[in-house]
């Protein structure tokens, strides 16, 4: 069956590029040309770095020229016979992470103003030779490329993903892996849920029994072993997506969804409801906000991006014990407060300020946004779709913005009529052509569009217990949110053509995708 899949896959390579003259690319470049030459990448090619700092950027492309295709990119100081070269952009005022790729049947040229467009650079001219590679289905000592001009830069300088890991642990190199297919599509934010009610995955020194009590158990099975990631592991994931151009962004989850930190560290509990106990941190206890402080610098030390989410959603499931709590009613006596959202709202610009002060934005669900907080260091996620409202006050407050509407946007739910297993709302689910077609026009006024620094996807993993559900429900939608965050150019025909031989490389790599062109393909996997 292989054997006919790579047939057929080949078939459809030469028809994209014969009759419909556009490169195998997604996300699809700005501008683009067929030349008629095609490039030869074999051992005798010369990898030239002329910009000294790219030189990091042409060690990963030596190292995924190698891993896709066998062959060995010496590096040179000057170009041979038949190079490849990484040059510096001397176009001024260009957009973060353009770029600009030339081909011919003896040179590439790669030219970009930053490192993060010159990565690009190298991940279309890897799709394309990735491409090539699957349709020969081997391993040969050289590889013709069909060659292209492309002149390309993205819409949205946010382009998310999110990945919820408290609810189920999925682990180092599923990590890894997903890293490495973001950096394939141009996304370029991984947005990492780390703690939430079902466990706690982030080893801080200070609180060591955060992981060891509160890393037990996940959403489906309360007596799974500790599971978390040390610091160490940390950073190394953190290393691994810098040199893939991704900024690490981890979500500490307050003052609701801490029922593992509270079964850890009950003393600073706020409480809960029956359906979800111990849900909250204690907004009336003082020492509560140094030790979510404490936690903080710790977690800010480790991740270099200066932004922490810290959630802000939900509270209202289990802060009913706050009425009857000594020290909130103290609160809202002496900040003259008429109800429980103020106390929300006093706990939460507390420990925003905390993070101003520590040099990093706060980051927030869009319950936070009627908070007054400086707008600079402030970013609020729209995620209710059914609460356009929420989105328009952070407009207003000059908050910089990113949409993830459930709807399409929540890689949770389905995205077949016919799945059983998953989200939906009411009768409508995230298909990939909604994910596709997903634009702001609509949402957002003209005036207000700088305010938009992208989109993301996000990955809630309650019914995500596997990695090879995981898989299920990332790919290929992973691909259709890359082309909505990047181009407003939006053909979802063109896409499909593009989308097909992507399949072919998921089946190497062993992932277990939906297959929209033939959804019984791979079964819906229950967990």
């Amino acid at each position: 069956m292989q054997q006919k899949f790579f047939i057929a896959f080949l078939a459809l390579f030469c028809t994209i590029v014969t009759i419909n003259a556009q490169p195998s690319i997604i996300p699809m470049p700005k501008e683009y040309k067929a030349i008629k030459d095609s490039f030869k990448l074999d051992n005798s090619v010369a990898l030239v770095v002329t910009e000294p700092s790219f030189s990091d950027e042409g060690y990963y492309l030596q190292k995924e020229v190698l891993r896709i295709t066998g062959v060995t990119l010496a590096v040179q100081n000057q170009k041979k016979a038949s190079s490849i070269l990484l040059e510096k952009s001397s176009a001024k005022n260009t957009t973060p992470g353009s770029y600009k790729l030339k081909m011919s049947a003896n040179e590439i040229t790669i030219s970009a103003a930053d490192d993060e467009g010159i990565f690009n650079g190298i991940s279309s001219f890897l799709q394309l030779t990735t491409a090539s590679k699957v349709a020969k289905n081997t391993l040969p000592r050289s590889f013709t490329i069909a060659s292209w001009e492309i002149n390309d830069e993205p819409v949205y300088a946010w382009r998310g993903l999110m990945l919820d890991e408290s609810r189920h642990f999925f682990g180092k190199d599923k990590v890894k892996s997903l890293l490495d297919w973001m950096a394939f599509y141009k996304l370029n934010k991984f947005h990492w849920h780390l703690t939430d009610e079902p466990g706690w995955r982030l080893e801080i020194k200070k609180y060591p029994l955060l992981t060891l009590v509160g890393g037990i158990g996940s959403y489906t099975n309360a007596n799974t072993p500790t599971a978390y990631y040390t610091q160490e592991e940390v950073k190394e994931i953190i290393r691994y997506a810098a040199e893939r151009k991704i900024e690490v962004i981890p979500e500490i989850d307050m003052p609701g969804h801490a029922r593992a930190a509270n079964k850890a560290y009950p003393e600073f509990s706020g409480g809960g409801s029956e359906k979800y106990p111990d849900f909250t941190f204690d907004p009336g206890n003082e020492k509560t906000y140094q030790y979510l402080t404490d936690i903080l610098k710790e977690v800010n030390v480790l991740f270099p991006s200066k932004k922490i989410h810290l959630g802000g959603d939900e509270v209202s499931f289990g802060n009913q014990q706050w009425n009857k709590n000594p020290g909130v009613k103290r609160i809202m006596e002496s900040q003259n407060l008429k109800d429980l959202k103020g106390v929300e709202d006093y706990f939460m610009k507390r420990m925003a300020d905390s993070l101003y002060q520590l040099n990093s934005k706060f980051l927030a669900w869009d319950e936070m946004a009627n908070l007054s907080l400086p707008s600079d260091k402030t970013i609020i996620f729209w995620w209710r779709h059914d609460q356009p409202k929420q989105l328009q006050i952070a407009l207003d407050k000059n908050y910089d913005v990113v949409l993830c509407p459930r709807i399409p946007l929540y890689f949770d739910f389905v995205q077949d009529a016919n799945h059983a297993v998953g989200r939906k709302w009411q009768s409508t689910y995230a298909d990939i052509k909604t994910l596709y077609n997903f634009k702001t026009e609509g949402l957002v006024a003209k005036n207000k569009q700088k305010q938009v620094l992208g989109i993301q996807a996000n990955v809630w993993a309650e019914t995500i217990v596997s990695p090879q559900r995981l898989d299920y429900m990332i790919y290929p939608r992973i691909s259709a949110l890359a082309e909505a965050a990047w181009t407003d150019k939006k053909d979802y025909e063109n896409y499909l053509i593009r989308l097909k031989p992507h399949l072919a490389l998921y089946e190497n790599a062993g992932i277990y995708y939906y297959n929209p062109f033939q959804p019984s393909y791979n079964s819906e996997p229950r967990k």
